[in-house]
């Protein structure tokens, strides 16, 4: 007999940028292998503040992305990935990976 996989919320920070103070933060939980929630993060270090740029998630039960901008904050949510939590996820990670670069662009130009 097979017993249920527990929940699991790991998370972790990784470095994109370590000169600029670039980090990918990443948080979900999972029921077995199926991801229940998540939020992807991109973050920027400047002196002591920290500012989001931008979050993905599935905290509606579907995927989107959230901008931020610097006098507005959190912006509305829009779709980001018709397919899974999971597969979402993983697209957000790989989006902000490609190109954080020019979403940190974007942020200070607002």
């Amino acid at each position: 007999m097979r017993l249920p996989c527990p929940t699991v919320s790991p998370d972790y920070i990784r470095i994109l940028d370590h000169a600029l103070g670039i980090r990918l933060s990443v948080e979900f939980t999972s029921e077995g292998r199926e991801i229940t929630d998540y939020a992807v993060v991109l973050l920027l270090g400047r002196g002591e503040a920290t500012e989001t740029i931008r979050v993905y998630d599935g905290a509606h039960g579907h995927n989107e992305m959230h901008r931020y901008t610097p006098s507005g904050g959190k912006q509305p949510g829009t779709p980001f990935h018709s397919g899974t939590l999971g597969e979402g996820m993983r697209a957000a990670i790989d989006e902000i990976k490609r190109g954080y670069r020019e979403m940190i662009e974007g942020w200070d130009r607002q």
